[in-house]
């Protein structure tokens, strides 16, 4: 028999990282840019760029909880090949397909080129047609993906604890 509580400890910690992560991106979905939305665009720009620059800054909270989401659902993967019980290895297998396609993707392909446009851009300079396209361009691309990562990261954490139950 193979000692499984190394797995289980790995697993463990990728579910507590996972459901960090459903977190932060439920909490931008119904708190954050909603929140931000009534802001004027010029406002709105300014604010989002402010709430991202901590992020890009490299937060060490944050990025722990961003990669080690990852690295740990991986390792876990890898970990439980060959140990875990066909139904298991699903579980896990679909729990790393919606973690990596539909949280990190859309981060690296969308949201974060998005995000670094807007970093890049000198709102100063910008008058106020400028502004508000920037903003049309933006806001309503950056959300539709948030809100697939938020679908994405909660039918992974869900998945993670349904894992841990079974086994």
């Amino acid at each position: 028999m193979v000692d499984m509580e190394p797995l289980f400890i790995v697993l463990l910690a990728s579910t507590f990282l996972n459901t960090l992560m459903a977190g932060i991106v439920l909490t931008f979905a119904i708190i954050v840019m909603p929140g931000i939305k009534r802001l004027s665009d010029q406002d709105y720009l300014e604010t989002f760029k402010s709430i991202d620059r901590i992020i890009q800054n490299g937060h060490p909270i944050f990025m722990t909880i961003w990669l080690g989401s990852s690295i740990t659902l991986v390792l876990a993967l890898a970990m439980g090949w060959g140990h875990l019980s066909d139904l298991n290895l699903s579980l896990l297998g679909m729990a790393a397909l919606f973690h990596l396609g539909g949280v990190q993707l859309p981060t690296i392909v969308i949201n974060v080129p998005a995000n670094n446009h807007l970093q890049a851009t000198d709102l100063v300079r910008l008058n106020t047609l400028q502004i508000s396209k920037l903003r049309r361009d933006f806001e309503p691309v950056w959300v539709r993906w948030n809100r697939i990562r938020t679908v994405a990261a909660m039918l992974t954490g869900s998945l993670l604890l349904v894992l841990l139950v079974e086994l």
